[in-house]
């Protein structure tokens, strides 16, 4: 069944040291250790803020009334920043999408230039769409680092706005410089009403006298996003930070065809003692299954947002103030259920 129910057991001690949670337990009734596969909007396959984004892209677009098609050309990039620190240099290729709705039509990519920082494409990336429905859309132009074990470095994007461009102005057609510019953070087009209507932690003490279990209780989402067509089959994932090994993963079941999901489903971490409570922070983000890729909705970060664990300064402590909120509430009430409804954010 799909109620709360689950199980728990040892795999170690925690240790004292800045990475103190690799050692917890995990499990649940109905909990999966496989990973997030495909790259589109993953948050474990991309690296957006380790480079300092510089340098220019050269491209124009056109829409071709005879085929129906957007056209964009992509010429050449310049100055590009310095991707692999070690070794002094960027692989770069350009991917575009249109926007809002990235995954409707899918991205484009020019190949991979190797060891350059002035990469020379002269590639015609195309999308088959009515000219009419562009006036709704933004393109998106990025530039990346191609990693050969799959994470790949963000090097500087333009966007434009489509709804406003002038196709019948030659100067539009003409290829032009565009300065890159670092991402800025993504927000979504409408309200996201959050992760969940009863969202639980559990604090229990009942294993040892010097540590016990956070038992994570995801009842349902409200209004997820429609990414593609008129169909979502969501999933939670949760990970107790710092740790990102496999084992700290899990997640609950798929739930198809409803933008409001309910999962009903229990996860149970063990091995917590008091002190680790403000180390921590529980990591749940909400996906998209998809055969080829899994796509990212938004999430949730529930710690104490300091900044830091274990002494040691750390991105990922960025807890707003209710989800702290609600983590304090569960530290201050062992024993007891406390929950919440959170709205759902980027990562």
């Amino acid at each position: 069944t799909d109620t709360a129910s689950e199980s728990s057991y040892s795999l170690g001690r925690i240790k004292k040291s800045p990475s103190s949670l690799t050692n917890l337990s995990s499990s649940s009734g109905m909990a999966s250790l496989s990973s997030v596969s495909g790259s589109l909007m993953s948050i474990y396959s991309a690296d957006f803020g380790n480079v300092d984004v510089k340098g220019n892209i050269q491209f124009a677009i056109d829409y071709v009334e005879q085929l129906n098609e957007l056209h964009i050309f992509i010429c050449q990039c310049k100055d590009l920043a310095v991707a692999d620190v070690k070794r002094q240099r960027s692989d770069p290729y350009v991917k575009t999408y249109l926007l809002p709705e990235k995954y409707k039509l899918g991205k484009r990519k020019t190949s991979v230039k190797k060891k350059t920082f002035n990469p020379v494409y002269n590639e015609i990336l195309r999308y088959k769409i009515e000219k009419g429905l562009l006036k709704d859309q933004s393109l998106n132009i990025s530039v990346w680092h191609n990693d050969t074990f799959g994470r790949n470095s963000f090097l500087g994007e333009v966007e434009l706005d489509l709804g406003t461009w002038d196709w019948n102005d030659k100067a539009n057609k003409q290829i032009n410089w565009f300065p890159l510019k670092p991402r800025v953070e993504i927000t979504f087009r409408r309200d996201l009403q959050g992760l969940s209507r009863c969202f639980v932690l559990f604090f229990t003490g009942k294993k040892t006298l010097s540590s016990g279990e956070v038992h994570i209780w995801v009842k349902e989402c409200h209004d997820l996003p429609l990414l593609r067509g008129n169909r979502l089959n969501s999933f939670i994932k949760c990970t107790v930070l710092p740790d990102t090994s496999r084992k700290s993963r899990q997640k609950t079941r798929t739930v198809t065809k409803t933008t409001n999901p309910v999962f009903n489903h229990t996860m149970v971490y063990d091995g917590f003692r008091p002190e680790d409570l403000k180390e921590a922070c529980i990591e749940l983000t909400v996906w998209d299954h998809n055969k080829l890729a899994n796509h990212f909705l938004g999430g949730l970060r529930i710690g104490l947002g300091t900044g830091k664990s274990y002494g040691t300064t750390v991105d990922w402590m960025d807890s707003t103030s209710d989800e702290t909120a609600l983590w304090e509430k569960m530290m201050t009430s062992p024993n007891t259920w406390v929950e919440d409804t959170l709205p759902l954010r980027m990562l």
